[in-house]
């Protein structure tokens, strides 16, 4: 039973995180590590069972009852790469979490694809799937360090249609070493010419502690930047994908249920080395994360303590991610899901209506405010 995390408070997500990939990529800043032949994946299976049932303990039971069904409406594998994950422990994992008709999305490297069967992912539940082209010009997945090449991602792409996935996301970036508006435009029309339900096109941005930000590259200047952009909007609505986040389009009725219920302020539990979780609990807001060191983790993954989000927080991270949102949530939402009264911000929102940073009706951007969202985000602080 899918529901929409923008307006049904229902809604409940998992991040399920697997910190092992074949090699860190140079701008990731992921919590990620590269995958030996002695991690042991039964290990961790064990840890985050251990995660799970503690969460469901301490926050979950009670928080699943009131979801419909009392099942988690999404569930995300992400990483690192989790499709190292062997199937069968993956199996095992789902076997025990409350997933009954919700979206499961599964990450997938071009680059490990061929190491299990998507098949077998199928069979363990996963019904969407999200794979990591990051482009199709082996040139740049080069410079960026990919493991794979656009033959691979090509190959992945056919068999996981073959497998039956009908649901599936291209990520995709833009702003890339030395690219050009035209060499930007034809990575995204070879991802549109796939036909996918979902593509991810974001910028790259250099983060601190990466080895990109050591040995920074040379990045298109702001003006090709906005020329790729503009021009990369205009192909994508074109070919009939709607923009609903700032960097995530969809066709009609396959937007991201789990990815809607962050950028709404929903709430999710988070598994897993270095997973992080939020719930309202009690008219609080609480947030959990684990060790991301995998063997810290899997020492004591029971460990974990909620820790309440003060209210100026609250209401900087409602902002944060509900103003990427294109269309926004209703002002109500905002009472909803932070506890706060609206007035306590109407005067700073009814100034930034006066700018037409945005709307009067909605807490929502106008595209000048989603192009301005850091000074938007600022009056919040």
């Amino acid at each position: 039973m899918l529901i929409d995390p923008r307006t049904d408070s229902r809604a409940l997500g998992l991040y399920v995180h697997f910190p092992w990939c074949i090699k860190k990529c140079p701008y990731c800043d992921f919590n990620s590590h590269p995958l030996k032949e002695s991690t042991d994946q039964g290990a961790y299976l064990d840890a985050l069972l251990s995660d799970w049932q503690h969460q469901y303990e301490l926050l979950g039971e009670g928080r699943l009852a009131g979801t419909p069904l009392g099942n988690f409406t999404s569930i995300f594998f992400g990483g690192g790469t989790p499709s190292l994950f062997k199937p069968d422990y993956l199996h095992a994992l789902m076997n025990e979490i409350p997933s009954l008709g919700a979206e499961t999305t599964l990450e997938v490297n071009p680059g490990s694809a061929e190491y299990f069967s998507f098949e077998d992912y199928k069979a363990a539940g996963i019904n969407r799937l999200s794979i990591g082209a990051q482009s199709f010009s082996n040139a740049q997945l080069a410079a960026l360090g990919r493991v794979h090449q656009m033959q691979e991602t090509l190959q992945a792409f056919e068999r996981a249609r073959g497998a039956g996935f009908d649901n599936i996301n291209l990520d995709l970036m833009w702003g890339l070493p030395g690219q050009t508006v035209a060499g930007a435009l034809a990575d995204l029309q070879q991802a549109i010419d796939l036909s996918p339900q979902h593509i991810s096109w974001y910028q790259l941005t250099i983060e601190a502690k990466t080895e990109f930000a050591r040995r920074p590259p040379v990045l298109p200047k702001d003006g090709f930047l906005q020329d790729i952009e503009t021009a990369g909007l205009a192909l994508l609505a074109d070919a009939g994908f709607e923009r609903y986040e700032v960097s995530a389009f969809a066709r009609p009725d396959k937007k991201s249920i789990h990815n809607l219920t962050y950028w709404s302020f929903g709430d999710y539990l988070g598994i897993g080395a270095g997973a992080h979780g939020k719930i309202g609990v009690e008219h609080r807001v609480v947030r959990t994360q684990q060790p991301s060191q995998p063997r810290l983790y899997q020492h004591n993954p029971r460990t974990i303590a909620p820790v309440p989000v003060n209210t100026e927080q609250r209401a900087l991270e409602f902002m944060m991610n509900t103003l990427r949102l294109i269309d926004g949530v209703e002002q109500s939402i905002f009472e909803e899901r932070t506890y706060i009264p609206w007035e306590s911000i109407q005067t700073v929102w009814h100034e930034l209506v006066t700018l037409g940073l945005v709307a009067s009706d909605r807490c929502a951007p106008t595209p000048l405010g989603l192009r301005y969202l850091d000074s938007v985000l600022e009056r919040f602080l």
